[in-house]
């Protein structure tokens, strides 16, 4: 089980927690991730917030069916990524722990529930420079690593 942070925790200050279920979902070819831009212009990997009585598996669940209208078959569980950062936007110190899972295969089922995301593909290491956060990024690694495992 994997551990890594991100971000730096600042001293008096205090984080509001938020924590986060995400997805590294490929095509066949395992070529190209497909990541989910905000309204605001970041990046990120599929997934968002844990809701109160959600485990990660259907929080994650119901987040791919929001974002991307796709039902998954969520595979290997790579590890959790802690994030510290502080948005300006709200005003807000996060402690943001992501816990990063693989999808093995995706159907798409309908139109994403939220419509105000931009949804594309990116080549692997294109999508790494384009993510947002830290945990992302890392959760591109570990799956990554993951496929280099499989192929020998």
């Amino acid at each position: 089980m994997d551990h890594a942070t991100f971000g730096v925790k600042e001293e008096n200050v205090t984080y509001t927690n938020r924590y986060g279920v995400y997805a590294v979902i490929s095509n066949p070819e395992k070529t190209h991730i497909i990541l989910v831009q905000a309204p605001n212009g970041a990046w990120f990997l599929p997934g968002g917030e844990i809701e109160e009585g959600e485990n990660h598996l259907t929080a994650l669940e119901r987040e791919l069916i929001e974002e991307l209208g796709f039902t998954a078959t969520i595979g290997q569980y790579y590890g959790q990524a802690d994030e510290y950062f502080y948005s300006s936007h709200r005003d807000t110190y996060y402690y943001n722990p992501a816990y990063i899972y693989q999808v093995l295969d995706y159907q798409e089922v309908g139109k994403p529930l939220e419509d105000f995301n931009h949804l594309a593909w990116f080549p692997v290491e294109e999508a790494i420079q384009l993510l947002k956060r830290g945990s992302h990024k890392w959760g591109i690694e570990q799956w990554k690593i993951d496929q280099s495992a499989k192929k020998d």
